[in-house]
């Protein structure tokens, strides 16, 4: 059951880790790769960067969000609680995953798939073998933790346990952003999705894919987390390119499991809808994105801005 979840939320939640090596040509690039340039300013309030999307007389304020931060770090709420007084919703990042009771059997053979009798690392050659063993040990964990014959699977594990010894999230703000909205009665949207067809990509991911994917792994825990932990304190001042600035390479890890762009794609596609039904009704909502898919070209403000919707940036607030 562990490996299921973090599979699950580091297939939503990538990471941007730092990477020390050569990113492996058997990754694809990283879908948020390029962003709109203008969109891409140093906020002139106090705290975390907002964009501003209207239509007539509804407005959404985006609060764009780093996809993983240390825990406990702080930043500046004001803006936020200002926002929330009169907030018709608050739509939180659309990353949950859960088990359709329809499709459980599916998720249940993928699983299996992904199992192994012996530990991961028993099948690398020495060099990668020491590698993978110092990682996890860093990581808190015994060689039996990964007992998977997937190097997709293993990879992703070992972040998602090397996030918590490190203690980074990829649960806050947003978490903390609900709970504030909903201690004050506001509307919180969510969006789940459907496990099974994350797992079975993960199962399907060619070898070369796999193998890519471990080492960009084992790359980001031995940089450790200073990458992530400079981003944080960017984006709680509202330097943006900065708050960017954190290596990609894993999310091109993630971007290799067949079916990956799809779901990159309605991901963006269901978040940048919320945002169009709250625009429907008069007064003002809150939405939180993270940043790459919020500001990278086919991102979030860039299918609002072709859909006509006026978007000011930070630096114009």
């Amino acid at each position: 059951m562990r490996l299921t979840v973090a599979l699950l939320g580091l297939l939503l939640l990538a990471s941007p880790l730092t990477a020390a090596a050569q990113t492996p040509s058997a990754l694809p690039q990283d879908p948020d790769a390029v962003l709109v340039e203008e969109l891409v300013v140093t906020a002139r309030e106090i705290g975390p960067a907002w964009w501003r999307v209207s239509d007539g007389d509804s407005t959404v304020y985006v609060m764009g969000v780093p996809s993983v931060i240390p825990k406990g770090s702080g930043w500046d709420p004001s803006v936020l609680e200002r926002r929330l007084e009169g907030a018709n919703r608050v739509i939180l990042p659309f990353n949950n995953a859960s088990v359709n009771l329809l499709t459980v059997p599916g998720a249940v053979i993928s699983l299996m798939r992904l199992r192994s009798g012996t530990p991961y690392e028993e099948t690398l050659d020495p060099a990668l073998r020491a590698r993978f063993a110092a990682a996890r040990a860093k990581a808190g964990q015994e060689a039996d933790r990964y007992k998977t014959r997937n190097g997709m699977a293993a990879a992703l594990l070992l972040v998602s346990d090397y996030r918590d010894a490190a203690s980074l999230t990829a649960a806050d703000p947003a978490k903390t952003i609900g709970r504030m909205a909903q201690a004050r009665g506001i509307r919180v949207e969510a969006k789940t999705y459907d496990a099974a067809p994350l797992l079975a990509a993960v199962v399907r991911t060619p070898a070369a894919a796999q193998r890519a994917c471990v080492q960009e792994a084992l790359a980001a825990v031995e940089a450790g987390p200073a990458s992530a932990q400079a981003a944080a304190r960017a984006w709680a001042w509202g330097r943006v390119r900065e708050a960017l600035g954190g290596e990609r390479s894993y999310e091109r890890c993630v971007a290799a499991a067949p079916g990956a762009a799809e779901l990159d794609a309605r991901l963006k596609a269901d978040q940048t809808q919320a945002i169009v039904s709250a625009l429907r009704q008069p007064g003002h909502s809150i939405a939180v994105v993270q940043l790459r898919p919020l500001l990278s070209q086919g991102g979030v403000l860039d299918r609002l801005g072709a859909m006509g919707y006026e978007i000011r940036t930070p630096a114009e607030d």
